[in-house]
């Protein structure tokens, strides 16, 4: 089915590569933020609530986390309508 929407349909085809390779990207940044926070966190020295950057840096991690978050579900959505789209190609593969 993929080859046949891929030639009918490269768009669709391009977005969903697109779309994986987007998800990728989130799930590798997600992974990036959480590794620097637990190594802030493991070697912050004497009171943490003191530490101005890791605070600033545990704010800007949840920032983050939450536009990814919200940017996961968009890429849900639309991978969703991709796969509905594709699906009328199935008779043809």
């Amino acid at each position: 089915m993929t080859l046949v929407v891929g030639r009918e349909r490269p768009d669709l085809a391009k977005k969903k590569i697109d779309l994986i390779t987007e998800q990728n990207e989130f799930k590798i940044k997600l992974k990036d933020l959480e590794s620097d926070l637990l190594f802030k966190l493991a070697n912050a020295k004497g009171d943490i609530l003191d530490d101005i950057d890791l605070i600033i840096n545990l704010e800007n991690s949840k920032k983050i986390s939450n536009e990814v978050a919200i940017k996961m579900e968009i890429a849900k959505k639309t991978e969703k309508n991709i796969n509905e789209s594709s699906e009328f190609y199935r008779p043809a593969a």
